[in-house]
């Protein structure tokens, strides 16, 4: 019992972590219908940023601070400089958009930063925790508390807040969101912006756990688009439940059978259910009118 406590813990702290991944593709589906494959290079450049601000002097949360904003910035960038000025395209093609702009963010962060793996100081030190027989570090908590906090201010700016309805509005039709004088252009680029904030935060918040390094970008962005689509692309709820599933079918297989075959057996979990439900858990079914 003790061992399969440890197992949910394991995979409670990183499925936290694809939570948020999965929560930022939610958040850009929702905008524009855009599978944004470049959200696993926020969160590497969460880590790598705060690291390397660290090393050069400023204390851990103004490094933090200033990586989520960068990153944030970097998130406008990709918005302003590619997404929007191919509006209109096929959403394939705004797909290989993001994928190459993946492509341009782990290259540029090998030039300015380095190979090499790096780590720094938890939040409240190495010590782990010891509950019910098991243990967890207290940067697990961190990270669990930091996905729970991410998801209920952002349910409450979304439904308590006119910029969050006006997002909401966009998402769902955006002429007639221009129509009643929404500014639908600065409604993507905030959303560009929150979705690279929040998978900064996500690398902030684990990269005292697993490292970082310029190219974790890629695995992380497979398992949150894993994850959202498990939950259901578009569902913020969906977001939450698929990425703690998926840590905790990851923690489970790598627990009892082997650690080789965690990633395969997760996606064939995955695949298992969208073939069963291909809208995933939360997902609402569509009818399209001819």
């Amino acid at each position: 019992m003790t061992e399969l406590l440890q197992y949910v813990l394991s995979g409670l702290t990183v499925g936290a972590v694809y939570a948020l991944v999965a929560l930022g593709f939610t958040i850009i589906y929702n905008a524009s219908n855009v599978v944004n494959f470049a959200q696993g290079e926020f969160v590497m450049l969460g880590g790598m940023i705060t690291f390397f601000a660290w090393q050069a002097g400023l204390p851990l949360p103004l490094a933090a601070a200033l990586a989520i904003l960068a990153a944030a910035a970097v998130g406008v960038a990709l918005n302003k400089l590619a997404v929007e000025r191919a509006r209109g395209a096929p959403v394939v093609s705004l797909i290989i958009i993001t994928i190459g702009a993946s492509i341009f963010l782990r290259g540029g962060a090998q030039l300015v930063f380095d190979k090499q793996l790096h780590r720094f100081p938890a939040f409240s030190g190495d010590e782990p925790l010891v509950i019910g027989g098991a243990t967890i570090l207290p940067q697990g908590l961190w990270v669990v508390a930091g996905a729970a906090t991410v998801f209920a201010l952002l349910y409450l700016f979304f439904t308590r807040t006119l910029t969050g309805k006006a997002i909401l509005a966009t998402a769902n039709n955006r002429v007639a969101a221009r129509l009643v004088g929404i500014n639908t252009d600065y409604m993507m680029t905030l959303s560009f912006a929150l979705s690279a904030a929040i998978g900064a935060l996500a690398g902030v918040l684990m990269t005292p756990i697993t490292l970082t390094s310029y190219d974790l970008g890629v695995a992380y962005a497979l398992k949150g688009f894993a994850a959202a689509m498990l939950g259901g692309m578009g569902v913020p709820a969906g977001a939450l439940v698929g990425g703690l599933m998926l840590g905790l079918i990851e923690a489970i297989t790598a627990g009892y059978v082997s650690s080789v075959y965690k990633d395969a057996v997760a996606f064939i979990v995955i695949l298992a259910v969208l073939f069963a439900m291909p809208q995933g858990l939360f997902g609402r079914k569509s009818t399209d009118r001819v």
